[in-house]
């Protein structure tokens, strides 16, 4: 049986959709839109100029000899070198993308386009000197120029981006998205988007023929009409994201949305890939006798990408190690007074592909844990279905500090070293956890674990094994080199402040 407009729009009117957040006119998000973007060129303006005039200070001012080379030191010189670098700055950045909605937000997307963007506007500006013989600029201030510009420009947008997720959090720059299909493919797809609070999106329900109009099908959200009403619904509540759960739709059904919102400037359409569980590797498209097909990628990370990902591990890596050599002796002496027992603890886990490693870890528990465990039976009960205790008696006094400060995680940089480990990647996997991850966990294991991740720095062993999947699943689909640098700046405060670790 169809349902009127009149119990399409009290569905709408009464489910608590996203949080109760209040829907917005289309009017209101562009407008929102324009002064976001108005306090990036701001923003982006005075940190490029910044960045220029602290290069200046550094290079001459401070007399550092990156470079021995006789130039004009000259500030008004540089001054007006900066004048016309810092707008020209601005016109590289919106050329590559920085402006546009799909690129903004995005953390180490944005930073990668920032990086790629200073490097084509200060090697413009070393073309200029080449072809301008009048004009001679220091080597040492162009170079400090381009990492301080491309550092405070990612700084003001970092700062910029709490902003708006704070104001995201409080119904502010949402878009209103309604998902078409409402099977286990498209509930998941829901469930993630309310999940991350800052995604930009706002669902507000479903349309799908299977489910009854007005069926809930998840605890915010409920079904708002068939696909016949797309139209009336996407009018009456101003949607301006349709995402189609293809798995649940017919190739009729898809080619009908298609033609009317494939090419809309109000609707954006987007299509999941109708693989959730096994996107995490990416896809590949290739023609076969003139007919696309889609291919899934054997590994996650390859050719370049699997250079920069392993030069960062071994440099920070073999840095780390040689820096804190006196720390690692130190603490392997302390823990070997404290208690008898090995220094180092092995633990078996699951590597890339399904490989199994032993992770080193400094010994944290008493010799005789499992004496102590078995005396204990609703303790041995809990760590057999979490396979960690909070309250752990096996833990030692040594080792509770250790592991509030994750310094029992220090030896896994030799890890690192053997290409078992990654700096930053998915948490570690026991054999016996596999069961926990159920159909998600082979996808986990397509790059290497890390020592630390998402799963670090949102909460540490108070995430859930759901919430595990969800952060390491969209760590492993959205990495890039500035994603590891992010999260490795990330887990240091986390790491002081003792979130989650026991």
């Amino acid at each position: 049986m169809e349902s009127s407009p009149t119990q399409v729009e009290t569905l709408v009117d009464t489910q608590p959709a996203f949080g109760a957040r209040p829907a917005r006119p289309a009017t209101t998000t562009k407008l929102q839109w324009l002064i976001f973007v108005g306090a990036l060129l701001l923003s982006d303006l005075l940190m490029a100029g910044l960045g220029l005039r602290i290069a200046y200070l550094v290079r001459f001012e401070l007399a550092v000899p990156i470079f021995q080379l006789e130039v004009n030191p000259s500030i008004l010189f540089y001054q007006r070198v900066a004048l016309l670098m810092a707008p020209a700055l601005l016109v590289v950045y919106a050329l590559s993308g920085l402006y546009q909605e799909e690129n903004l937000l995005g953390g180490p997307k944005e930073y990668s386009l920032i990086f790629r963007g200073t490097t084509v506007g200060l090697v413009a500006l070393m073309a200029a000197e080449f072809l301008a013989i009048p004009l001679v600029i220091a080597r040492g201030w162009v170079i400090l120029a381009w990492l301080l510009v491309a550092f405070f420009v990612s700084l003001g947008r970092f700062l910029l981006r709490r902003v708006i997720y704070q104001l995201r959090r409080r119904g502010h720059y949402l878009k209103p998205a309604l998902i078409v299909g409402a099977n286990g493919e498209g509930t998941s797809l829901a469930q993630q988007l309310i999940s991350w609070e800052t995604s930009g999106l706002r669902v507000v329900g479903f349309v799908d023929d299977a489910s009854g109009v007005g069926s809930r099908v998840t605890k915010e959200l409920v079904t708002l009409g068939t696909i016949d009403q797309l139209d009336e619904i996407v009018n009456r509540l101003g949607i301006e994201e349709l995402i189609l759960a293809t798995s649940s739709l017919s190739r009729v059904q898809m080619l009908s949305i298609f033609e009317r919102y494939g090419f809309s400037e109000t609707v954006n359409l987007r299509m999941s890939s109708g693989l959730f569980e096994i996107i995490t590797t990416g896809l590949n498209v290739k023609e076969f006798a003139y007919v696309p097909l889609v291919g899934v990628n054997k590994l996650r990370l390859t050719g370049t990408d699997w250079i920069l990902k392993a030069a960062l591990d071994y440099v920070l890596a073999t840095t780390a190690l040689i820096l804190l050599a006196p720390v690692l002796i130190g603490l392997a002496i302390v823990i070997k007074l404290d208690s008898p027992g090995p220094i180092i603890f092995r633990r078996r886990v699951m590597g890339l592909n399904g490989q199994t490693f032993d992770a080193f870890k400094f010994r944290t528990m008493v010799v005789e844990g499992m004496e102590i465990l078995k005396a204990h039976p609703e303790l041995e009960k809990e760590l057999l279905e979490k396979h960690k205790l909070k309250h752990d008696p096996r833990v030692t006094r040594l080792g509770r500090w250790l592991r509030r400060l994750s310094l029992d995680e220090l030896p896994q940089l030799f890890n690192v070293l053997r290409r078992e480990m990654s700096l930053v990647g998915p948490r570690m996997i026991s054999p016996a956890e596999m069961s926990e991850y159920e159909r998600w966990g082979y996808n986990l294991l397509t790059v290497q674990p890390g020592i630390t991740g998402l799963w670090q720095v949102r909460g540490r062993s108070d995430v859930t094994y759901e919430e595990r999947v969800r952060l390491d699943m969209y760590y492993i689909r959205n990495w890039t080199i500035w994603l590891d640098l992010q999260l490795l700046w990330q887990t240091v405060p986390t790491v002081l402040k003792g979130i989650g670790a026991y």
